[in-house]
């Protein structure tokens, strides 16, 4: 059985990655629509050996169509997320539109499939950081239940779209031809530099609202309101991969050998490490890849019951594209 997908933004640089996870899958489709903005209209994109001409985004762009897999902003999500589940499509969005919303589930495969069949015809992707985070913490969850979650985040230009990622590589051309050079897609030079996430700041107590989302998301995934869950996030001049140094307290007693072991058995998820070598991580080790991998996993002797660990997992894979096309592969698989 083949399946009509739309990818509404198709042309950005998650849309991209959407479509080359559904190729690289072999998700049976039937019709591929690749939607966007009337400038990139007539474009033509290449799936399976053959040349797609780009749509543009409109009310009658879901006529058929099984899946909906969205990645063009919040603003155009909520646009047209009724005329698509009015057309009978499920939607699959990867914007922060529907994340909160009570009747929309929010969902990563590896830690809460069974959300997804409450759908009412939206299901929202979690925020990248967040999907990353709960996709190596959740058998470490069911094993010893979590309490409380400190999280640094180190997050790539790619989390904020590809004129970013291009700006970064402009940035750091003009920094080592010795030229001026001024950003206009981030509020900061990039090359050579960090500084915290840009999000809006969300209230007088110095969150912003990527720092927000990776508490309330994660309550909602592992429906836990008492979950607490602490975070800074800072931009990297790293292009697509985003790293997290994650302090982990739980209300049992973890045992180090077994979190080894639960993770190198948990789906989606590699242990890397090379003590001997100082070997961890890297986003280089992780870029393109669908895994996310952990290494550095160590007791915390400060506080009881904690673990640290270092996080590393590529923001346009698993972090966005995958987990989307991985959520319409858990409902295909129902059928």
């Amino acid at each position: 059985m083949g399946y009509t997908v739309a990818i509404a933004g198709a042309t950005g640089a998650v849309g991209v990655e959407m479509i080359k996870v559904l190729e690289a899958h072999k998700f049976p489709i039937d019709e591929l629509r690749l939607l966007a903005s009337p400038r990139s209209a007539g474009k033509t994109m290449r799936y399976d050996g053959r040349e797609i001409t780009v749509q543009v985004l409109d009310e009658d762009s879901f006529t058929g169509v099984d899946y909906a897999l969205f990645s063009a902003g919040s603003g155009i999500t909520k646009q047209f997320a009724g005329a698509c589940v009015k057309a009978g499509a499920v939607l699959i969005d990867n914007s922060s539109a529907f994340r909160m919303d009570d009747n929309v589930p929010l969902v990563v495969p590896e830690v809460n499939p069974d959300d997804a069949f409450g759908h009412q015809g939206i299901i929202a992707n979690p925020n990248c950081t967040t999907i990353i985070m709960l996709t190596v913490l959740n058998p470490l969850h069911r094993a010893w239940g979590l309490q409380r979650i400190h999280a640094a985040t180190y997050q790539a230009a790619s989390g904020a779209g590809q004129a970013a990622m291009d700006e970064l590589a402009e940035g750091t051309r003009a920094y080592l031809d010795g030229k001026p050079f001024t950003p206009q897609v981030l509020p900061y030079p990039y090359a050579f530099n960090m500084f915290a996430h840009n999000s809006p700041w969300m209230d007088d107590e110095g969150y912003c609202e990527e720092e927000l989302k990776m508490r309330n998301e994660s309550r909602k995934m592992l429906h836990d309101d008492a979950l607490r869950v602490h975070s800074t996030c800072i931009r990297v001049p790293v292009l697509r991969t985003h790293a997290e140094a994650l302090n982990v307290s739980f209300r049992d007693a973890p045992s180090l050998k077994q979190a080894y072991a639960l993770l190198a058995d948990a789906p989606g998820v590699r242990v890397h490490e090379d003590r001997a070598a100082n070997r961890w991580p890297m986003p280089t080790d992780v870029s393109g890849g669908e895994e996310v991998v952990v290494g550095r996993i160590r007791v915390d002797p400060t506080l009881d019951n904690t673990l640290d660990m270092w996080v590393v997992g590529d923001q346009l894979l698993k972090g966005a594209a995958l987990n989307a096309v991985q959520i319409a592969e858990l409902l295909a698989a129902q059928q």
